[in-house]
């Protein structure tokens, strides 16, 4: 019975994907003078709130934090959530 445990192990029914993600501090250093950014077309899943940003922005983005969405729309910029 020593080996009993551990020969098949689980397995998932899908295929876990990797999500590419970016930070709200990480926007106007990748994104310099830009006041539009579809976030998707740029090849990231999900905006983080991390760090701070000092402009005004609109962003289109998958998914978001609330944090994130916050700190856009302090400094009067807006996130849309698309698909």
């Amino acid at each position: 019975m020593r080996d009993h445990f551990g020969g098949r192990g689980f397995k998932r029914g899908f295929d876990k994907r990797e999500i590419k993600v970016i930070n709200v501090g990480d926007i106007e250093r990748l994104f310099p003078n830009k006041e539009e950014i579809n976030l998707k077309e740029e090849g990231f899943d999900k905006l983080l709130g991390k760090g701070d940003i000092n402009s005004k922005v609109r962003i289109m983005v998958p998914r978001a934090t609330e944090r994130a969405i916050k700190k856009i729309e302090e400094k009067g910029g807006e996130v849309i959530i698309i698909e």
